[in-house]
Parts: C-alpha cells; structure tokens; sequence
C-alpha cells in the first residue's frame, strides 16, 4: 500500500485509491464531492453543508470538535481527512490509533493550493486539481492586477463576541484579506487575540467585519460595534469567503474584490 505525507510532515499508509472517505472539514468536504466523489464520502460533519445537493444523506458522525466514533466505526472508513485547527486534538489522536488520518495545516495561500494538491494525489483526483489550482491562479493573477496597491483603510475581522475575538497574523483570514488588498488592523497579533472594548477602540479601525462564522455576527451586532465605534464602518461579511479553503477559493476571490468596491 502507498505511503502520504500530511501538511503536518506525517506520513500515513492507505488502500488506494481510498474508497470509503469520512471528511471532518467542511470546506475540504466541498472539496471532494465538486470533483466528483459523491460515492467515496460516506461521512461528513453537521458543518459541512456545500454543495447542498450533494451532502443530503450522508452520515453525519458529529461536529468538527466532537465526533460520534461509534458513527465513525460502522462507516469503517479507509481514510479520514482532517484539519489541525478546525478539529480537535483529543479526538484526532483517538482516530489516528485506528484509521489513516490526512491532516491539512493551512495558514498561507499556498498552503491552501498545496492542500489541493495532496488531497488531489491522496484521493487520485490529480487531474481536478491540477485544473482547480491552474483556474484559481489565473483568477488571482487577474484580481491581484485590478486591486493593485493596498486599501488605505483598516480592517478589524472579528470572529467572536463575549469576548470579542478577532483574526490576526498567522491565520487563514489573514491571508484572504492580504490576497484582497485590504490591511489587517491586528496585523501585529498573531492567531486569535481577544481585545476588550477599550482595545478594539484604542485601535480605532475604519472598518470592522464582522464574520458569519464561526460566531454568527448579525445586524444587532452592528448596532452594537457602532456604538463602540462610532467612527468605524461596520459591515457583516460571509465567513465562508474569507475562512474556506479549497474549491471555495473560486468565489472567494470574486467576493472579496466586490466587496472592495464598497468599502
């Protein structure tokens, strides 16, 4: 049997090609089944819900931070593919023990492109891959020469309220909004910091985002943060754009450069 090496540099051993895939990603979940592999994914998180045809029936083994193993034991998967910081680390170790485990670690751009990738070799997709990653880039190439210098404004990309939590370096969000052209305000901060009002008014961002996910921001929130900042701009924005990797991307780019516009 074939040996992989995940994004966290660990190598694992499967039956390939995989035939019964559990993915505890969603957006990885998309993934899959845009290239095809309806069949091969038998089980899926209560989050993943792209594309919407598509994940109708299938067995859903828990959430992204707690599985139902009993769920996952009669799927008898030959492949689990999971994220480092989506998932959690007691349950993954749990399933490393009894099944091959892919776990994708992604920060960067290119970590994501490099996810497509291996995800394509690990699950004989190649070919989609190699085409999703060529139309991506070209998609990127075009934005990144239409936005051209950086917006001169400061983004604040809140993710969590009570406390308020936001985006900083060293994250995929933070990613996004550098490909976007836009500043992150937190751009000395890494991974999630929690800031207090006072904070978040010392920093005096010009616009505040506030994401879908994985709090589900809505219009009382703005209200809320208007008041705190009365100076700022405040705008609810689809976190899937900004924290979704792999086929998402596609829209992603679309989406950020719209919303541009509008800022």
């Amino acid at each position: 049997m074939p040996y992989f090496t995940d994004q966290l540099q660990r190598t694992i051993e499967l039956a390939y090609p995989p035939k019964r895939i559990i993915s505890l990603v969603p957006s990885q979940t998309e993934l899959l089944l845009e290239w095809g592999l309806v069949e091969e994914v038998v089980g899926i998180t209560k989050f993943c819900i792209h594309p919407a045809e598509l994940v109708k029936g299938k067995t859903r083994i828990g959430g992204t931070k707690n599985f139902h193993f009993d769920r996952i034991e009669a799927l008898n998967p030959d492949l689990i593919i999971a994220n480092k910081e989506e998932n959690y680390q007691e349950g993954i170790e749990y399933l490393q023990a009894r099944y091959p485990v892919w776990i994708s670690d992604i920060i960067t751009w290119q970590d994501a492109l490099d996810m497509i990738t291996q995800v394509g070799k690990l699950t004989c997709q190649t070919e989609n891959a190699t085409k999703l990653i060529t139309n991506i880039e070209a998609k990127y190439a075009h934005i990144k020469n239409r936005v051209g210098e950086k917006h001169p404004k400061k983004i604040l990309y809140l993710i969590w309220r009570e406390p308020y939590m936001a985006a900083g370096k060293e994250t995929f969000i933070d990613a996004m909004l550098d490909i976007s052209g836009l500043q992150n305000i937190c751009e000395e901060q890494t991974r999630y910091p929690v800031l207090t009002h006072s904070e978040i008014q010392t920093l005096a961002p010009d616009i505040i985002f506030l994401s879908s996910e994985p709090y589900p921001f809505k219009e009382a929130h703005v209200a809320e943060l208007q008041q705190l900042c009365p100076e700022s701009k405040i705008r609810l924005v689809d976190g899937e754009m900004f924290s979704w990797y792999g086929s998402r991307l596609l829209k992603s780019l679309d989406y950020c450069t719209n919303l541009i516009q509008y800022l």
